[in-house]
């Protein structure tokens, strides 16, 4: 199943003021904006992550609550790294790269999924109540749009 209810509670939490529209990090820059990745995992739910707590993971600056947030997420980043590079699913499926707000969330089967906007995550829920494979479909259409991404020929 999709959603557990765990899930049902990040969803109906994650629509959080305080962030713009924007990408998740730009390459080089900040990942998350400044969010801290482990904690969208938690009962809490995003926290801005500090400077101190700060480590680089594929050319990104990655910030943390705590010193433990960031040693989880050094042990094992591909867990709480967002899924399709951070990008909104909806855009993924349409076959564009679409930026996400890192306040506009999901878990889904344990993977963290960002979204532009709450319609678009609520659009996502609701698709997956009727086709349950359309996240497995995100991940299959995204290598393709990250090289594509990255200048490569697709």
């Amino acid at each position: 199943m999709w959603l557990t209810r765990r899930n049902l509670l990040a969803i109906a939490g994650a629509a959080l003021p305080g962030a713009a529209a924007g990408a998740p990090g730009a390459p080089g820059g900040l990942a998350l904006r400044g969010f801290d990745a482990v904690s969208y995992f938690l009962p809490y739910g995003p926290q801005a992550g500090s400077p101190a707590h700060e480590i680089a993971w594929r050319g990104r600056g990655w910030r943390f609550a705590s010193a433990s947030n960031r040693a989880a997420f050094a042990r094992d980043p591909e867990v709480y790294a967002p899924r399709l590079g951070g990008h909104d699913p909806v855009g993924v499926l349409e076959g564009r790269i679409v930026d996400a707000d890192p306040l506009v969330f999901a878990l889904f089967e344990g993977r963290l999924y960002l979204f532009r906007d709450s319609a678009r995550r609520d659009r996502m829920i609701a698709g997956l109540a009727e086709e349950p494979g359309l996240i497995v479909r995100a991940e299959s259409l995204w290598p393709k749009l990250d090289r594509l991404q990255d200048g490569e020929p697709g």
